[in-house]
């Protein structure tokens, strides 16, 4: 009888405890889907120019040089934000943060739509940087200091779903809007998350960063559900953030120490938002880097097949492959996990330096991509999209010999073993 009434709780809390340590609640699907509409938002603004270029052009009179500078003018606002998001996610929140984004995004929109010179049009766009500058860095760290282990790699690459959505979605439309009517519809997810932030939590390692402790306990009950048992994720977090603490104060001397070294170096859809946790990052991330280095080998391939008058019916149907495959490989790895991997590995007391580094690093070498993108099209065609084979394969090399895998482990986990590496 003894043990019968021993083994009886054991089994019942062993259940409990995996029910409670990975379920999706309301208050984490409302919460990370408040957050990727910013992300949304990133779509949208990275893809409008191309489906408006060629009517703003003519009723602006911009020439290609003007519109190059519109195009890139975004990357250049984004670096500005991006290097004061870790910061001022610190300071006021990730959630405040996503709300000032909205306002930079809603008056770029606006500046755009009733732009009638290059000026206003520029400015525009450099707001909608500033904007999804922050988004960049806050909405995939908000969203894995939310989630469960269990579902965090799935629920991260949310992030690059609503992208890759805003995308597709602004060149479909583009089609059918006039580019004023399509920038003030661009305006309108930018409102509706900021009214939604109003309802979903902190970051609970946020509030615990600042002692809040009776917020950090009704927030993981909001994220965990009335009955889930939040007490041992609670003191982890707790320990986590006064061992980080006590450590160091966040800063680039931090950033640089050499336990931290191994992190450093790595970070910079819907079938990957549940394969993610299953199959892991780093098999995601290779097939993602062999699939663009083919794919645009078959880009470079069918311009050279053209350009020298050889096998002109294969030219196209390679062309088409090799867009279409570029596009897929780019969305089941290196579109979003490189994000969900940068809010992994870096412990508090780094992330603030380092997730600003990171972003504004992706923002610089987009700057660099988007503004030499066409003088390299006018040196070779083919010769450009054989260099970008090229990068895409030293990119399967670097996630092969120095990406860990991360899924299913705590963030606390992740940081500890990446130290006893370094």
């Amino acid at each position: 009888m003894e043990s019968g009434s021993i083994k009886t709780p054991l089994v019942n809390n062993d259940q409990e405890e995996a029910r409670t340590s990975s379920s999706i609640t309301s208050g984490l699907l409302l919460s990370t889907s408040v957050a990727v509409t910013g992300s949304f938002v990133y779509g949208c603004a990275m893809s409008y120019s191309s489906p408006a270029q060629s009517k703003i052009m003519e009723e602006l009179g911009l020439s290609v040089a003007d519109y190059s500078f519109f195009t890139s003018v975004m990357t250049l606002g984004g670096m500005i934000t991006a290097a004061l998001s870790g910061k001022i996610a610190a300071i006021i929140g990730r959630r405040q943060t996503m709300w000032i984004s909205d306002v930079f995004c809603i008056f770029g929109w606006l500046a755009v739509a009733f732009a009638h010179d290059k000026m206003l049009l520029n400015i525009g766009r450099g707001f909608l940087g500033f904007g999804v500058g922050l988004i960049s860095y806050v909405v995939p760290v908000y969203i894995a200091e939310i989630t469960p282990k269990a579902f965090r790699g799935g629920f991260s690459f949310s992030n690059q779903l609503l992208q890759s959505f805003g995308i597709s979605l602004m060149f479909f439309t583009g089609n059918f809007f006039h580019w004023r009517t399509l920038a003030l519809l661009s305006a309108i997810p930018c409102g509706i998350q900021m009214i939604c932030l109003f309802f979903i939590p902190e970051s609970p390692r946020w509030l615990a960063m600042y002692g809040r402790e009776r917020e950090l306990e009704i927030t993981l009950k909001r994220l965990r559900g009335e009955n889930g048992d939040i007490l041992e994720e609670a003191a982890e977090i707790r320990e986590t953030v006064e061992t980080s603490r006590r450590e160091s104060r966040s800063g680039l001397r931090d950033l640089f120490n050499i336990k931290n070294a191994h992190p450093l170096i790595v970070p910079q859809s819907i079938i990957v938002m549940f394969a993610v946790d299953r199959c892991g990052r780093r098999p995601l991330l290779m097939s993602s880097s062999i699939g663009l280095c083919i794919c645009s080998f078959f880009i470079g391939l069918s311009y050279y097949l053209q350009k020298h008058g050889d096998f002109q019916e294969f030219c196209s149907p390679m062309l088409i492959v090799g867009l279409v495959g570029y596009v897929l490989s780019f969305g089941i790895g290196l579109g979003g996990l490189p994000w969900v991997i940068m809010s992994e590995v870096f412990p508090v007391n780094v992330k603030i330096t380092a997730g600003s580094l990171v972003t504004v690093s992706n923002w610089f070498f987009s700057w660099i991509i988007i503004f030499s993108f066409n003088f390299m099209m006018q040196w070779s065609a083919f010769g450009t999209y054989f260099i970008f084979a090229g990068v895409s394969l030293m990119s399967f090399v670097f996630v092969w010999t120095l990406v860990p895998e991360t899924k299913g482990r705590t963030l606390e986990d992740i940081q500890q073993s990446l130290g006893q590496l370094s």
